[in-house]
């Protein structure tokens, strides 16, 4: 009978008291970071691109397409490809007749969108990539170049659906190695127009 009666204060004294773990909460355990938090939202674009720029001191005009994965709204992964729509002579006084110089370019593109729930807001982008210069009436020498244009554009929400930015960028082109034409002569500001249509 002692025996019993050691065991059961024993075991008393071992266990947790009742009344200490009513009162308490488990605390919440804390969440793991990360980048994106949630799940991710995802949508998609096409877009029709037009851009005024310059090549060899001349007025350049250029013509394209892009499309995109767009996550949580705000980064988009994409590529584009654009090409020289308007007629660029070696001359720099504009006098030939027939185009004498080709140029396209593309890449993937990184574009980060600010303020996304708003009518109107902002993007950052970015292409990295290359392209090719051609002299057609010039033995058809042709060239592949390496090319890098940060942009900053201006979006306007129309609908739900279609998407009209506004924006300006910087071209970089390195690796021209033509004897008529140098990697300045590729490299100009560029003002780009873009009709975006997508699930935003």
């Amino acid at each position: 009978m002692r025996r019993a009666a050691s065991i059961a204060v024993l075991l008393f004294l071992l266990a947790p008291p009742a009344w200490a773990q009513e009162g308490e909460e488990e605390e919440p355990k804390p969440e793991e970071a990360t980048l994106i938090k949630g799940g991710i939202d995802s949508g998609g674009f096409g877009a029709l691109v037009f851009k005024f720029s310059g090549v060899n001191d001349q007025f350049a005009a250029f013509a394209g397409a892009r499309g995109g994965w767009i996550i949580n709204h705000q980064f988009v992964i994409g590529a584009g490809g654009y090409g020289l729509a308007s007629t660029i002579c070696l001359d720099e006084d504009g006098s030939c007749f027939l185009r004498e110089i080709e140029f396209g370019y593309g890449g993937f593109e990184f574009e980060y969108i600010g303020l996304w729930d708003r009518v109107a807001h902002y993007s950052l982008q970015l292409l990295i990539g290359g392209g090719g210069v051609t002299l057609p009436l010039r033995g058809f020498s042709a060239d592949a170049v390496f090319v890098a244009e940060p942009a900053a554009r201006l979006e306007l929400n129309v609908t739900k659906w279609f998407r009209l930015n506004l924006g300006a960028g910087y071209r970089f082109v390195s690796g021209v190695d033509l004897s008529a034409l140098e990697n300045s002569d590729l490299s100009a500001f560029t003002g780009v127009l873009e009709f975006k249509f997508g699930s935003f």
